[in-house]
């Protein structure tokens, strides 16, 4: 089956074709991230008219690095929420008029759900698992007993662990976005800076980063205020420790408690090295649990985790 993916949720106008949930034969990516960088964070209406300009020079060029025709493609998938309603209305309309107009299935796909399935382009899902999924808009532990089969078993209650990130980064005088660098300088610091670890319940598996990013804030605060100078690296290493520590012992104890044989991350968070290297060091410590990171490619918004999602919900719809 060719499933042809449509993803516009936020920043990246993305088509994608890609044979049987697997096989990407094309995923077209076009990011704004250059545009909103003047902005210090993306603009919606922006987003939503660089969508337009762009969306169906993205189809093409999907078509053309796939080498298929259009009589060829099975399935229409398309993200049809959470995301910037503006960016996914012009990603909708597209998908739906493509589809309506050559005859072809449509189904609108969950964006979180494709990140999950993201992972599947790379390896097998073996459940029951569980999916942490972590970005600038979400922070999510899911249970999936099966294919297509989602239980939300936790979520921020605030910020998303990318949006504190991003947040915390423009503070210290990092660039748009954020958390790359904030990642990075991590590695050259050492944690100096004494900041929270929120796990409100710890039996509970919601999240909260308010909290967090305004103990940093505080801290560049009363440096500014004292005239003494914040060791940046420092700093970063200490959030990211603080972040990531909760955001793995979490997941663990959720993989424990419902006896998960894989733990999935997902997400554009999922390139953090920070939590690769932490939820790795955990997992290990765990009998006979698998743990899949995506490819960095497919860690951030693109339309063939969302051809991939549409293909697993057609094949259960189906049966």
């Amino acid at each position: 089956m060719l499933v042809l993916g449509v993803e516009t949720s936020c920043d990246e106008t993305s088509v994608a074709i890609v044979r049987d949930g697997r096989e990407v034969l094309a995923n077209i990516v076009y990011s704004q991230i250059g545009i909103h960088k003047k902005f210090g964070g993306v603009v919606p209406e922006v987003a939503s008219r660089e969508h337009v300009a762009k969306i169906t020079l993205v189809f093409e060029e999907a078509f053309k690095k796939a080498n298929v025709k259009v009589e060829d493609i099975d399935l229409v998938a398309v993200t049809h929420h959470p995301g910037l309603i503006g960016s996914l209305i012009v990603g909708i309309n597209a998908a739906k008029t493509f589809a309506l107009t050559h005859g072809i299935k449509y189904l609108e796909v969950d964006h979180i759900k494709g990140h999950i399935y993201a992972n599947y382009i790379q390896e097998d899902l073996v459940f029951p698992l569980i999916a942490l999924v972590v970005s600038g808009g979400h922070t999510e532990l899911v249970l999936m007993r099966d294919h297509y089969r989602f239980e939300l078993l936790g979520e921020t209650l605030d910020d998303a662990v990318g949006e504190a990130y991003d947040k915390v980064g423009r503070v210290m005088g990092l660039a748009y976005p954020a958390g790359p660098i904030v990642d990075k300088l991590a590695h050259t610091g050492k944690v100096s800076y004494k900041l929270p670890y929120v796990y409100l319940d710890k039996e509970d598996y919601n999240f909260s980063f308010s909290g967090l990013k305004s103990a940093v804030l505080n801290i560049i605060n009363t440096a500014n205020m004292k005239g003494e100078e914040i060791n940046v690296a420092d700093l970063c290493a200490s959030f990211q420790e603080s972040a990531v520590r909760v955001l793995v012992d979490k997941t663990i104890l959720a993989a424990k408690n419902y006896k998960a044989k894989q733990i999935i991350v997902a997400g554009g968070v999922a390139a953090n090295k920070g939590l690769r290297n932490l939820m790795k060091s955990e997992v290990e410590k765990l009998e006979n649990v698998r743990l899949s990171f995506p490819d960095f490619q497919y860690c951030t918004d693109n339309a063939a985790m969302i051809a991939v999602a549409g293909y697993f919900k057609n094949k259960t719809q189906s049966n």
